[in-house]
């Protein structure tokens, strides 16, 4: 049975061998083609080519996917105290310059109003007083010194008066001490002349009593000398008291006048204080009225009627939406060739579309020296870091769909280079 099964196989592998070759003699045979190397240089050259012109197109343009929109953010914050009495807007509202935002309650600002305009009224009825006091010291003080001049000539005068009976005084003595002289030299005689009787008693009580009497007489004139003398010197401490009191007035009338003029300064400075606190009541009760200084969308609103609020409390946001531009972080090897007036190209990741743009302004400082907590270079462990740099670039006017951009939003722009 195995011979059997032997024979089969060999009978049977000389026929599958036939049929392979017949089958292969029924297939029809396809010449196999040659490529063709000039296509394929021409291939390589074109590609060559574009790649090169892609590098060089490309080292034209630079980019960056650290970008954002930036516009101005203004706080709206109170100017006074006080208890907000009515709100007008509210969150993602757009408002116009001069929208009114809050209402303050202006009852405590009228009060203080009426009072700083009584005290600035006081203040003008104080300095129209203090005027009338000025020309009114000028003529007291010509008076004084009038009055003083006149004092000082009758003092003189009486001192020359003085002085001339002084003069007349002693003149009478010393008459009278001549006169005295002969008298007693008479007396004497007479004496001599009695007492040998050559002469009368009469006479010689004669002679005696004209001695004597003039004797009285030179002492009434020595007593009216000393007077005269004691009356002078009275006369010229009266002189001297009255020159010292002219001189005191002369000295004292310019600060009296200027004591007036002063008080009148210090009335004229507590008039125009109480005119500012008048014009402060004023601003104050202006500020109850919060109006929107720009136009743009409202955000953060906190300001809720009844809510008592400090000065400079913020209570709203406004988001100046006409006034935005892209600030983008370039590295600092990207910078060489940029600068201002160049076209950018600037694509908006929220409103998938892209707009045409211009480099407004190149960077003052880098992004982390600006930082809070800048890196110090000379601890010791410097790394060196490819610093960015924060280009401003303007959007075109005219564009469609500005008013749809916020700041925030994440922008991929493409200056073209120079």
């Amino acid at each position: 049975m195995i011979l059997d099964m032997e024979t089969e196989t060999e009978a049977s592998a000389p026929q599958s061998s036939e049929s392979r070759h017949e089958a292969d003699a029924a297939t029809p045979i396809v010449p196999r083609r040659r490529v063709n190397p000039y296509l394929v240089g021409i291939i390589l050259f074109v590609l060559l080519s574009a790649a090169i012109a892609w590098y060089l197109y490309s080292r034209g343009f630079e980019d960056t996917d650290d970008a954002q929109v930036d516009g101005h953010l203004n706080p709206i914050s109170a100017r006074i105290e006080g208890t907000i009495k009515a709100v007008y807007v509210d969150d993602n509202q757009r408002v116009a310059g001069g929208a009114l935002l809050v209402e303050l309650d202006p009852s405590d600002d009228h009060v203080a109003l009426k009072q700083a305009q009584a005290q600035h009224d006081q203040a003008i009825a104080q300095l129209g007083a203090s005027h009338p006091n000025l020309p009114m010291t000028v003529i007291s003080n010509r008076g004084d010194l009038a009055s003083r001049l006149a004092e000082v000539t009758v003092s003189e005068a009486a001192l020359s008066a003085a002085q001339h009976d002084l003069e007349s005084a002693k003149a009478k003595l010393s008459e009278s001490q001549a006169v005295n002289d002969r008298d007693q030299a008479d007396f004497a005689r007479n004496q001599s002349l009695f007492d040998q009787q050559l002469v009368a008693r009469v006479d010689f009580e004669h002679a005696k009593s004209t001695a004597s009497a003039q004797a009285q007489t030179v002492l009434v004139n020595q007593a009216a000398v000393a007077s005269a003398e004691k009356t002078v010197e009275q006369r010229a401490a009266q002189l001297a008291e009255q020159r010292s009191r002219l001189e005191q007035t002369r000295n004292s009338a310019p600060l009296q006048l200027a004591i007036r003029e002063a008080d009148i300064k210090s009335q004229k400075a507590n008039e125009e204080a109480t005119q500012a606190a008048v014009e402060q009541g004023r601003l104050n009760l202006s500020y109850c009225r919060i109006e929107a200084p720009v136009a743009g969308v409202v955000t953060q609103r906190s300001a809720e009627v009844g809510a008592r609020i400090s000065r400079g409390q913020q209570l709203f946001m406004i988001v100046q939406t006409d006034d935005l531009w892209v600030t983008a972080n370039f590295k600092e090897t990207q910078l060489a060739r940029m600068h201002p007036g160049e076209h950018v190209r600037i694509r908006v990741d929220a409103l998938r579309g892209t707009f045409d743009g211009t480099v407004e302004s190149m960077p003052a400082v880098t992004g982390s020296r600006t930082s809070v907590l800048p890196p110090e270079n000379a601890t010791g462990n410097y790394v060196k870091v490819v610093q960015r740099l924060p280009v401003r670039i303007r959007f075109n006017t005219g564009q469609k769909d500005l008013d749809k951009l916020r700041p925030g939003m994440s922008v991929e722009p493409t200056v073209r280079l120079d």
